[in-house]
């Protein structure tokens, strides 16, 4: 049998797109999302992180900010860590594969991303 991975996301962003560079000068950006769901007159809002990386990873640094609303197509990912004081940390992330820009917080970008990105808005 085989299996899927598959995650899509919309939300808006919890604080600034982190840019960085592995040793071998590849990009990676690391940000969080929220995503509130509306339940019978009360809301509840899941976090998630999300990892992007090459083109993907420097458009989203460059056209994203906190409050922006994105559109996330990715896989889940797992991965884990020894925190400063030795405790195993686990870590559930979104690899995002496609990044759909929808709006930036009071202003739309005035150039077009490189491939990889989009402004279009989302089919629904």
């Amino acid at each position: 049998m085989s299996s899927f991975n598959s995650v899509t996301l919309m939300g808006n962003l919890g604080k600034d797109p982190e840019l960085r560079h592995t040793q071998n000068q590849k990009a990676v950006c690391n940000f969080s999302m929220a995503m509130t769901d509306k339940f019978g007159g009360s809301d509840r809002t899941i976090w998630m992180n999300v990892t992007a990386w090459d083109k993907t990873a420097e458009n989203c640094a460059k056209y994203l900010k906190k409050g922006s609303s994105a559109l996330v197509h990715g896989r889940l990912d797992t991965r884990s860590y020894d925190d400063k004081d030795g405790k195993k940390v686990h870590v559930v992330e979104v690899v995002a594969q496609n990044v759909q820009f929808i709006s930036s917080p009071g202003e739309r970008p005035q150039q077009a991303p490189a491939p990889g990105a989009s402004f279009e808005e989302p089919p629904f």
